[in-house]
């Protein structure tokens, strides 16, 4: 039986008009770039496409080239970008989505939505994969056509259409394609279930893809509802640093604890932990004895306790031996480890301006004793770090200004009595900014 060929003024784009294409050079994303190229004058489109080269196959280059020479015919703009993959305790799928998705969180642009080919098949693939791995409701509802991604969207806009759709499209405007070769590999999951498996369910019944993205879409509602159920409690339970109380958790039934701590990992960003990642969080973390300081790996960063509150906190290497030299004031100095810079500013923390023959350093330890604003005796660094409220994790990542060899101030933390501003003139001040602190 033919199939209705996909028609181009069928997408939702969910509002927007400038597009980045995830572009492989396989039949999908060769369609829909074809669709949207062929939208941009009744759209208004702005459109640019994006080739990852994994370097994996013998033949990654030709695929570049292809990409190249297709992007050219079409008058769009392709960037190319070369990834490394790092396989370490993870499948050579799961290495290199995350290296996809890393290169297009860096090359999107604000306004901009990343669009990538995604179609019915998939998502029937994605939805069984989730139940082989045991997930709940949110692994279920599998694939959103539109979700939030770094501070834009991901649009998928073929979610409702076949891949036999798709081929009809390709085949009725001559489209040219590569075939990735390992795409005949079963040894990789979604090609044991498109080769082997998914080919028996629909010949047994024809409209089993179908279906199973109506369940993926009924899930999907659900938590939606969820979300919208859940939102304003997590809101007024969150400190402004987004940490998590303890307390009010304990008088949750556990269902609903669950379902509030997913909620918070994913606005903290971080992944959507296992059922039992989940039941060690509250067994191991939060209910751990009240002078532990307990932790618990997730995806990039922890999850800890402190002052009676669950944080996810992102792992930063300590720079207690870190010595920066500051040499001029007026220029950013920028901080190792991702721990943004230092700079001049016109409001901030205010001290006293260095004299002529005193030199700038930053460092993240103090020996002795320190004499801030505010205390009348002289106290360890440890001492104040825990007075301030500073969690453990932060102290050794926290700058410490120093003007030659005594210390100045903490940004945000303290200020000592030797930059004390008190009474001077702003004409003998300056005022200091941290930006990008994690």
């Amino acid at each position: 039986m033919s199939q209705k060929i996909v028609l181009p003024e069928t997408l939702s784009l969910q509002g927007y008009d400038h597009l980045l294409v995830a572009f492989s050079g396989g039949m999908d994303s060769a369609v829909l770039l074809h669709m949207l190229a062929g939208l941009r004058e009744t759209r208004g489109i702005t459109l640019r496409a994006v080739h990852i080269h994994h370097g994996i196959s013998r033949y990654a280059d030709d695929w570049q080239q292809h990409c190249q020479q297709v992007c050219d015919e079409l008058g769009v703009p392709l960037l190319i970008r070369k990834v490394t993959l790092h396989t370490e305790g993870r499948g050579t799928e799961a290495a290199a989505r995350e290296a996809r998705y890393a290169a297009f969180s860096e090359l999107l642009q604000a306004g901009e939505a990343l669009v990538t080919a995604h179609h019915q098949d998939d998502q029937c693939e994605t939805l069984l994969l989730a139940l082989k791995r045991g997930s709940g409701p949110a692994g279920l509802s599998a694939m959103p056509p539109v979700l939030r991604f770094c501070s834009e969207v991901l649009i998928r806009p073929l979610l409702s259409f076949t891949r036999q759709q798709l081929a009809a499209y390709a085949a009725h405007h001559q489209l040219q394609w590569v075939e990735d070769d390992s795409n005949q590999d079963p040894a990789y999951d979604r090609n044991f279930l498109r080769l082997q498996i998914l080919p028996q369910l629909e010949q047994r019944w024809p409209h089993f893809t179908a279906a199973v993205t109506r369940s993926a879409e009924l899930c999907g509602e659900q938590e939606a509802l969820l979300d919208e159920l859940l939102r304003p409690e997590l809101a007024h339970l969150l400190t402004h640093e987004n940490a998590l109380p303890v307390a009010p958790l304990a008088g949750f039934s556990a269902v609903k604890r669950a379902a509030v701590l997913r909620r918070w990992l994913m606005h903290c960003g971080a992944p959507m932990p296992s059922r039992d990642a989940l039941a060690r969080l509250w067994r191991e973390v939060a209910l751990s004895r009240d002078d532990a300081n307990p932790r618990l790996s997730l995806g990039e960063g922890e999850l800890r306790r402190y002052d009676q509150h669950l944080w996810w906190v992102r792992v930063t290497a300590g720079q207690r031996q870190t010595h920066l030299h500051w040499a001029d004031r007026h220029t950013p100095l920028p901080l190792p480890a991702g721990l943004g810079c230092l700079a001049t500013a016109e409001q901030g923390i205010k001290l006293r301006r260095p004299a002529a023959d005193e030199q700038l350093s930053v460092r993240f330890s103090v020996q002795g004793k320190l004499y801030i604003v505010g205390r009348d005796r002289g106290r360890s660094l440890k001492k104040i770090w825990q007075e301030c409220g500073v969690p453990p994790w932060r102290r050794e990542i926290t700058p410490i200004l120093f003007y030659n060899d005594e210390p100045v101030c903490a940004p945000g933390v303290f200020v000592t009595r030797y930059a004390d501003p008190k009474d001077l003139p702003d004409s003998h001040c300056w005022w200091l900014n941290w930006t990008g602190r994690p």
